[in-house]
């Protein structure tokens, strides 16, 4: 088999010969390899030997941009910092300008409405486990279009199942690490199953968390309940939406809201059961392990939510960044 040469002067020739259609969904990428920006796809790339890649060793936080405004951008940060310490991960000198470095890749993606993708990497060095190979960490942002799930999943709902795979340990469980294995087994789980999604089980047999989404229910008595984060990272999400149904429990709409242990059998008898995540806002799901959930339709209190949590995401000035479009 006869291989081909790649050098610097055929590089860029050879990797614009790939059919890459994925890529149109990338808006901009900056990284502090270069201490710049790039547009192009084929250009967004990281060294093989950086940490991240061989070993997984990095953090990262996803985030929205709607309408030209970044939704909880401090909280994500705050959660992102917290990542980083938890695993001795010592941010790279651009750090101190994570905001405009941000607002920067979004304004350079040319989309008011993208997801950010903010990851901090152990960095390149060997291909060793040793993280003192390394020669300093690295920050990678993207933007990508954004995508939200199907229209027919809010007015119709999706289904959700029970999944085998086990979660991680609680140490590892609050630090959002880009080992994201476990997680790409469940959503495996979830498509071979022929359901939309997948919730994981603690050691316990309590309800813990979906891929990328956190869960929640509305019990029989009215209470929006959701999982401890004890085992389960606390998503930026469904913490908002908790703070919003305050709201919905001072008119009456629930009898309360907070954190809980939840039982798979809890969560059948629902009247409500919703995912909560960064990219899809708030899910209601209508089946859970085969069970029909409350009406088998999206309930009252999943609308409630969602317009809340819309009218937080487009019009609360405290809780949105302008990223500066001109």
């Amino acid at each position: 088999m006869k291989l081909k040469t790649v050098d610097k002067d055929n590089f860029l020739e050879v990797i614009s010969e790939r059919d890459c259609p994925w890529h149109q969904a990338y808006l901009a990428m900056y990284s502090s390899q270069w201490e710049g920006i790039t547009t192009d796809p084929d250009l967004m790339l990281i060294p093989v030997d950086d940490h991240l890649v061989h070993r997984a060793d990095g953090v990262f936080e996803a985030m929205r941009c709607v309408d030209g405004r970044i939704y909880l951008l401090e909280p994500h940060l705050q959660r992102l910092e917290a990542s980083a310490k938890a695993i001795k991960l010592d941010m790279p000198p651009g750090y101190s300008n994570i905001r405009s470095l941000i607002k920067a890749t979004v304004i350079a993606g040319d989309e008011r409405d993208c997801l950010i993708r903010v990851v901090v990497s152990r960095g390149p060095g060997s291909f060793s486990a040793n993280p003192f190979d390394c020669h300093g960490s690295q920050l990678y942002i993207n933007t990508i279009r954004f995508r939200p799930p199907p229209k027919e999943h809010y007015e119709h709902g999706v289904s959700a199942i029970t999944c085998s795979v086990p979660i991680k340990c609680s140490y590892f469980a609050n630090i959002k690490s880009c080992d994201y294995l476990p997680n790409v087994l469940m959503k495996m789980e979830a498509v071979d199953a022929g359901a939309e999604y997948a919730v994981a089980l603690d050691e316990d047999g309590f309800l813990a968390e979906g891929s990328t989404e956190n869960i929640a229910i509305v019990d029989s008595a009215g209470v929006l309940r959701v999982p401890l984060f004890e085992r389960t990272l606390a998503g930026t999400t469904v913490r908002r939406v908790v703070e919003l149904s305050k709201g919905l429990v001072e008119r009456g709409k629930l009898k309360g809201a907070g954190f809980y242990k939840i039982n798979p059998a809890e969560a059948y008898e629902a009247g409500e059961i919703f995912l909560c995540g960064t990219t899809i806002g708030i899910l209601p799901v209508v089946e859970y392990d085969g069970h029909r959930i409350g009406t088998g339709k999206p309930g009252p209190i999943f609308r409630e939510l969602a317009s809340l949590l819309w009218e937080d995401m487009t019009q609360n000035k405290e809780v949105l960044t302008e990223v500066g479009f001109s």
